[in-house]
């Protein structure tokens, strides 16, 4: 048999991201959100698929238990079983319980329920994947900051933030998109393509905005990402607020920027010298984000877009300054699990 001289001349195989799926973008002419489809929880596929809100400002996925384990399970005081866990559909429930908040100081939406494990399917006929067994946050009820009840999956939430959830010390809920096993030369991570800027009632599909799994091009100087090191925490693990500077009019303010699709339609800018009454920037407004690490976001306010509210941490109690859903239409951005990364690209 004949073999070749001077090596082989068979091509590396180059690297290719896990998957790309397509989001649902959705407005209510007030409020824009982009969903995630998620077709299966457990061992039987979901007869609907639950939408879940595609969240880059909280880590962790939170689902309705309705529809997913026998209805006899769920009551007003939570979700009843024997034991200390039980197998349901291909879920394991345990008797774990929580209280999730999602929101700031001025009002909070608060889901309650229990840890649960199982894999998830996400995507729908145009592409899918699933993830291996990770743990996940099961609701039994939602209520608003009024303590009226919500209804059945009216907030499930795809958190796919670099931290882990806070509401149980004693186990991480990361990320779906951190659940996967991937091929050699894929970093955990995924990226995010520019939104459309066509948000509708009706929820369109939009394809190829979400690539689950980074390449090598992806991390290199070359990809024209500018990219943030994040800082590890006891509580919550990595952070993704990044230190910035915020210009807005002939005002400057140093911040702490989380870059937030789970904020539907007001950026916030806390400045603690700010003692006048709190609300939003006047319409035509300039305002400039500038990292630590030199990445620049410009944008102008006005009465109907790019909504930005100036607040005082000492009133509003939340530190963070968050960048709407806006910034994601005009800017790509990417999250590295494995390297506690996130770039952003405009």
């Amino acid at each position: 048999m004949a073999c070749k001289k001077g090596g082989s001349t068979d091509p590396v195989p180059i690297p290719k991201p896990l998957a790309t799926l397509g989001l649902y973008q959705y407005t209510d002419n007030t409020n824009k959100r982009i969903f995630i489809s998620i077709s299966q929880i457990g061992s039987q596929p979901l007869p609907t698929p639950y939408f879940g809100i595609f969240d880059t400002g909280s880590s962790g996925l939170t689902i309705d238990a309705n529809g997913l384990i026998p209805a006899s399970m769920i009551t007003a005081n939570g979700i009843q079983f024997p034991g200390d866990s039980i197998s349901v559909n291909g879920i394991t429930i345990t008797n774990k319980t929580a209280r999730y908040a999602y929101g700031d100081a001025t009002g909070s939406t608060l889901e309650y329920g229990n840890l649960a494990y199982a894999p998830v399917t996400i995507g729908n006929s145009a592409g899918s994947v699933t993830t291996k067994r990770i743990a996940f946050f099961l609701y039994y009820k939602i209520v608003d900051g009024t303590g009226k009840q919500l209804p059945q999956h009216s907030a499930d939430v795809f958190g796919v933030g670099p931290g882990n959830g806070s509401g149980f010390s004693y186990a991480a809920i990361e990320s779906p998109l951190n659940g996967f096993t991937l091929p050699v030369g894929i970093t955990s991570g995924f990226k995010l393509a520019k939104l459309s800027s066509a948000f509708t009632i009706k929820g369109d599909f939009i394809q190829n905005l979400l690539t689950i799994g980074l390449v090598p091009d992806d991390l290199a100087t070359t990809s024209g990402f500018v990219m943030h090191p994040l800082t590890n925490s006891s509580v919550g693990g990595y952070s993704p607020n990044i230190p910035a500077t915020i210009t807005y009019g002939a005002t400057s303010t140093p911040a702490l920027i989380l870059f937030d699709t789970g904020a539907p339609s007001v950026s916030v800018v806390e400045n603690s010298k700010e003692t006048k009454a709190l609300g939003l920037l006047p319409a035509n407004t300039d305002v400039t984000i500038t990292t630590n690490k030199g990445f620049v976001y410009k944008y102008t306010t006005t009465s109907t877009g790019n909504l930005t509210q100036i607040q005082n941490p000492n009133i509003s109690g939340d530190l963070r300054s968050i960048l709407s859903i806006d910034f994601f239409v005009n800017n790509e951005s990417l999250t590295n699990y494995a390297g506690h990364i996130i770039g952003l690209k405009n």
